[in-house]
């Protein structure tokens, strides 16, 4: 599956974060007393998730000159991720999100992204990473809301594809990263023939490809309370004619539904069921997948597989506080599994 000899089995490209979770579960977001500090942002979660599982993971993104920066190396670097490749961004500030837990459906997530230095990188810092010596070139939808970022993003992935390192996209979608949820699918459509494989919900997916879901921008406060809807069986197939060869689509406690692209251009459909546990956070089970997903493709463990342990990953993680802080290694994988049957 994967053939070219690389120095890095992934590198990871976009948003960091300190991320303070709320310790009073349960709790109206204007009740919290305290919160913990953990690391966050998609890309830096997939990084460390893969990283301990077993890959040599690389991360492309931006700190300010500021503590938080330095918060978040130290944890990377002790997690063994590679961090030589980051830049840090004068007048620019690190990341924050802060995050209420009301479980089970319900954790409010506010940004902190104003004067952001992930958002900073540029061509030039993508220059100066080895793209071409990665198997997988991974990043998110929230990479694409702004330059210099997004074209730095695009051109990562034009590389990647000149060099035959796979690219593999989480949709990402942030509707309050948005001024109109529509321009989130203009962008996302223009970089997708350079993509291998999507990463999403059904609402991600219809956001993407959506061409209009209404004749209004909608408000800050609407946005960031709206679900995407639509066929998302059309939205699928639309996506998948843009250019990648595969689509995992994320159904929550029901697993994840490959879609994979055969050679006479008809897509075969595969249900990779989940592992059903007491959910505490759901924040970061997407990034969870990601990573166990990753490591079994690498590994050419084969798409269900592959999906299977992400799954296992993902359930893992909901169980937690935080995300990247509690990314599990293989051999609490396999200990999670055994309970379950196995993969």
């Amino acid at each position: 599956m994967i053939k070219h000899a690389k120095i890095y089995d992934s590198l990871h490209m976009g948003r960091s974060s300190i991320d303070l979770y709320a310790n009073d579960i349960g709790s109206p977001f204007e009740e919290i007393q305290s919160f913990a500090a953990y690391v966050g942002g998609s890309p830096t979660n997939i990084s460390v998730g893969a990283r301990r599982l077993g890959l040599k993971t690389a991360l492309l993104t931006g700190f300010g000159e500021d503590p938080v920066g330095d918060f978040i190396l130290h944890f990377l670097n002790k997690e063994g991720v590679e961090t030589r490749f980051c830049p840090r961004k004068p007048g620019y500030r690190t990341s924050a999100v802060a995050l209420g837990i009301e479980p089970p459906d319900k954790f409010p997530l506010i940004y902190y992204r104003d004067n952001c230095a992930d958002i900073e990188l540029s061509i030039d810092d993508v220059l100066a990473v080895p793209v071409a010596k990665s198997k997988i070139l991974q990043f998110a939808g929230t990479n694409l809301y702004k330059d210099p970022c997004r074209s730095a993003t695009i051109f990562a992935a034009e590389l990647a594809q000149k060099a035959k390192t796979e690219v593999v996209f989480d949709i990402d979608f942030r509707p309050d990263q948005w001024h109109d949820p529509r321009a989130f699918g203009v962008t996302v459509r223009s970089v997708l023939p350079q993509v291998d494989i999507v990463i999403g919900t059904d609402d991600e997916i219809n956001a993407a490809m959506l061409v209009d879901i209404g004749q209004i921008s909608l408000t800050h406060s609407q946005i960031s309370d709206t679900r995407v809807t639509g066929d998302i069986d059309m939205a699928i197939k639309a996506l998948l004619a843009c250019g990648p060869k595969a689509l995992l689509q994320k159904r929550g406690e029901d697993g994840v539904r490959l879609h994979l692209k055969q050679d006479d251009g008809s897509i075969e459909q595969m249900d990779v069921p989940g592992y059903p546990v007491e959910i505490c956070n759901i924040l970061g089970a997407g990034d969870a997948f990601g990573g166990g997903f990753l490591y079994g493709y690498v590994n050419n463990w084969g798409w269900y597989k592959s999906a299977r342990l992400g799954n296992a990953c993902g359930a893992i993680v909901v169980t937690k506080h935080g995300c990247a802080n509690f990314m599990p290694t293989m051999p609490e994988v396999l200990e999670f599994v055994e309970g379950y049957g196995g993969f």
